[in-house]
């Protein structure tokens, strides 16, 4: 375990409804190949806030990059959804983008 990781997980222990630190983990664990503790941690950032454009992006790229297009798509499409609800166009934009980008 990376001392980032460590930092994280603490963190994590101290405020489990953080969003963000479950979408850091996340991002440790795809940087680090581990493909199917990312995409459960990415999906407790999702649980915990339903309106995180970044985590479904990144839950998106993950599997696109394990080759699960399927899967891709329909995380795509629930963070388009999330961030168009959520009035976030930034976020909005960038999943439109990578939607197309797999079409």
């Amino acid at each position: 375990m990376t001392a980032r990781m460590d930092q994280l997980l603490k963190l994590h222990a101290a405020d489990p409804a953080d969003a963000e630190l479950c979408y850091m983990i996340g991002l440790e664990h795809g940087n680090a190949g581990d493909l199917d503790d990312a995409l459960a941690w990415l999906d407790k950032a999702i649980a915990t806030d339903p309106a995180f454009g970044y985590a479904y992006f990144q839950k998106g790229k993950q599997l696109i990059d394990a080759d699960r297009e399927d899967d891709a798509l329909a995380a795509i499409d629930a963070g388009i959804a999330a961030a168009r609800d959520a009035g976030d166009a930034k976020a909005l934009g960038e999943l439109q983008d990578l939607r197309e980008s797999i079409e």
